[in-house]
């Protein structure tokens, strides 16, 4: 345990009211926790200045619309997006994916196309891609992973034909932890005329982004994950791909003109936001950028690199136990113990003040490449520490203690 000395604390758990003494919360990957300045700019929004956005002759809704507009703005840079025209509100990364699934794929494909997943992802780039092949008949390859638990891309350079239009990959596993090289993956799917969407759920409150250095085509996140509000989040795509793309729902605020006789549609990214936005949410995103920028990405990530460390370190010696994914998970353990399942771990857990997640992750297919039914995944974020990690293994003590 001596490894667990050597990790500086961010000292940030003052920040993060629904986290109590004691109390490790280690499920950062499923939904992160909130920080007092995004807690405040949503109470600020709905109790201060809350007003609808654009269209509004008032003072007030003039106010609201320009704050709305400057989240869009601030996302555009956090990404590195050449413009805030290309970022788009959605709910979350499952909404922006089935958007890209029946806008894009599901009027630019046919028949006979294909598309390339990976065996670690999450059912939401996994479904809306089905759905969309069924109707269409496109077919959907999948690449295996590397010994080590990573996406095998010499085995997608190898799959990848004229045929494939599209490879969606994520670009952190949300089980394992490990990072793609998408700099790689862009140029093996554009080789053969392909696009590249990018799940980056777990890349984005950990890694710094830049889409258009990654070279990918389309980018998804959700707020919740970087420490924002739910049902917001962010679908990013190159201006081109945005303007071939036909609506994705009906009603206001996304036309241009209407009539019983024709409507027309408004240019992106309006056309793609139907009805009222979540606009308190788009400022609290823009607060959780903010929050997590004023720590530094680089910070972040090596404090839950050293996090990730320590915990493989001191679980690596217990012979019952499984550890899965690489050596340089990004803030992801995941892991299984003999003839105990997941579920029993978490439940045992909880009973110490310890909050993972046991399951099988809506990844369904890597469990079955893994050859188990769920694994125990804890997950890091600003807020944890050495406790955290000692109070992790401690349980897991105890769990081994109490199923011998």
């Amino acid at each position: 345990m001596s490894v667990l000395t050597d990790i500086r604390p961010l000292d940030v758990l003052a920040d993060f009211p629904a986290i109590p003494a004691g109390w490790a919360y280690l499920d950062t990957a499923a939904t992160a926790q909130k920080p007092r300045p995004v807690i405040d700019a949503i109470a600020r929004a709905y109790g201060e200045t809350y007003a609808t956005v654009h269209r509004g002759v008032y003072q007030r809704s003039a106010d609201m619309t320009l704050a709305y507009e400057a989240a869009r703005e601030r996302v555009a840079r956090f990404i590195g997006a050449g413009s805030s025209a290309e970022i788009v509100y959605v709910r979350g990364a499952t909404e922006a994916i089935n958007l890209v699934a029946q806008c894009w794929a599901g009027t630019q494909l046919k028949a006979g196309d294909r598309i390339l997943l990976s065996q670690l992802e999450h059912h939401s780039n996994i479904v809306p891609w089905q759905m969309v092949a069924e109707r269409i008949g496109i077919a959907i390859d999948v690449a295996p992973l590397t010994a080590d638990h990573r996406i095998d891309l010499d085995a997608v350079e190898a799959m990848l034909t004229p045929q494939h239009k599209l490879v969606a990959l994520a670009h952190v596993s949300n089980v394992l932890g490990s990072v793609l090289d998408v700099k790689r993956a862009a140029g093996l799917a554009h080789a053969v005329g392909a696009k590249l969407l990018v799940d980056g759920c777990q890349a984005v409150a950990r890694l710094g982004v830049d889409v258009r250095d990654l070279g990918c085509d389309f980018y998804v996140f959700s707020g919740h994950k970087l420490y924002g509000p739910t049902g917001i989040g962010v679908l990013w795509a190159r201006p081109e791909l945005l303007e071939a793309m036909p609506p994705y729902q009906g009603g206001g605020s996304m036309i241009d003109k209407v009539s019983f006789a024709k409507t027309t549609y408004a240019p992106p990214p309006t056309r793609f936001e139907a009805g009222t936005p979540h606009i308190v949410g788009a400022l609290g995103l823009h607060a959780a950028i903010d929050y997590v920028d004023g720590i530094g990405l680089d910070a972040i990530h090596a404090h839950e690199t050293a996090l990730v460390t320590a915990t493989r370190a001191a679980l690596a010696d217990i012979n019952s136990l499984t550890l899965f994914g690489p050596e340089d998970s990004a803030g992801i353990v995941s892991f299984a113990i003999e003839g105990v399942h997941p579920h029993d771990i978490g439940t045992i857990l909880d009973e110490g003040q310890v909050a993972i997640r046991a399951g099988h992750h809506c990844a369904q297919p890597l469990m079955e490449a893994l050859g188990v039914p769920a694994t125990a995944r804890a997950s890091f974020g600003v807020y944890n520490g050495l406790g955290d990690v000692a109070a992790l293994v401690k349980g897991i003590e105890r769990v081994r203690r109490i199923f011998g």
